[in-house]
């Protein structure tokens, strides 16, 4: 564990008879940022609740820092920052008088506390909000000002939960930015993500979670390469041929085409170019009407796609609400 700033080993964690996180074991270097990737429902939140003792686990060990979370969790809470997918500052307080209370809640002292507070401001493009009420800001804003309240104390170890939930692109793009800053000087972040361009763009490593497990892990960049090379990509009309093009199509490559039921889409592992224009042949031959055809390098949705069959948007049902209405 010495090179490791999260050590998560065989977490368990349930409600009634739902299994929301299911053994779960995860190695985070520190200094890294480290993507954990799947739909809403995956287990993502309820596995960040366990490592930063918001959660008990009903049974497996982790370690934050070196710390045992069960064994010690008022000392991992000292080392620890937080920012969910809500954000949680005070809507009556200003963006100073947020950071200045999380200061002194933190024991920094008055005057250490305030040099905190205007050293973030700064840093997140808060100065010319800094005396406005937070109920005032954008969303962006509220964003940036609740991740600047979770590193006032300077933690070792960040967890961010679906950190740009709801954000417009140009918000999300600086949220992005601060995050990549905070690896560069030296924390370590735990990114939990149902947003495929977001885990590739700033995780040196992901964790693939599917039904409160990791199901695949490593560098984006490998987490393709281990599916191959380009796929072609069919967008159907009609959702309800999609079994027919799928089979047809999996004959066709000679390979497993997956089904994507949440966007009527066919993906089929290939690097034939040839194959697109015998693909719309055989197809048009069955009487599937083509929305759109294409061929294109992986993607980690694809990557997701092929672990899973399935797509990595929200689900109906969510182990990960449970977590936030079980007492």
């Amino acid at each position: 564990m010495s090179g490791a700033a999260i050590v998560a080993e065989g977490l368990v964690k349930t409600f009634g008879e739902v299994r929301g996180v299911d053994g779960l074991n995860l190695s985070v270097p520190r200094g890294t940022i480290f993507g954990l990737l799947g739909p809403n429902g995956a287990g993502k939140t309820t596995s960040v609740r366990l490592l930063a003792t918001l959660s008990t686990p009903d049974s497996g060990r982790a370690f934050v820092a070196g710390i045992d979370v069960l064994r010690k969790p008022d000392a991992v809470r000292r080392v620890i920052g937080l920012a969910g997918q809500y954000s949680a500052v005070d809507d009556s307080l200003t963006g100073r008088q947020n950071l200045d209370m999380i200061g002194r809640l933190y024991h920094l002292g008055a005057k250490a506390a305030r040099a905190r507070a205007t050293e973030l401001l700064a840093r997140f493009d808060l100065v010319d909000a800094a005396d406005r009420p937070a109920r005032t800001y954008s969303g962006g804003m509220r964003r940036r000002l609740d991740l600047a309240g979770a590193l006032v104390a300077r933690p070792q170890v960040l967890f961010l939960d679906e950190p740009t939930t709801g954000l417009d692109p140009r918000s999300r793009l600086m949220l992005w930015e601060a995050i990549e800053w905070l690896a560069m000087e030296g924390t370590t972040v735990l990114l939990t993500t149902q947003y495929l361009e977001e885990a590739d763009r700033l995780a040196a490593t992901v964790a693939v979670v599917d039904g409160g497990k990791v199901i695949a892990q490593g560098s984006p960049a490998r987490l393709k390469a281990d599916i191959g090379g380009g796929r072609l990509e069919v967008s159907l009309v009609d959702k309800a041929k999609l079994p027919a093009a799928t089979e047809a199509l999996s004959r066709l490559a000679r390979t497993r085409a997956v089904a994507d039921e949440a966007r009527s889409r066919v993906l089929v592992p290939t690097d034939d170019g040839e194959l697109l224009v015998e693909a719309v042949r055989t197809l048009d031959a069955l009487g599937v009407r083509i929305a759109d055809i294409s061929m294109r390098r992986p993607t980690l949705d694809d990557v997701f796609l092929a672990l899973t069959g399935r797509s990595a948007q929200p689900e109906e049902k969510s182990a990960d609400q449970l977590e936030q209405v079980t007492p």
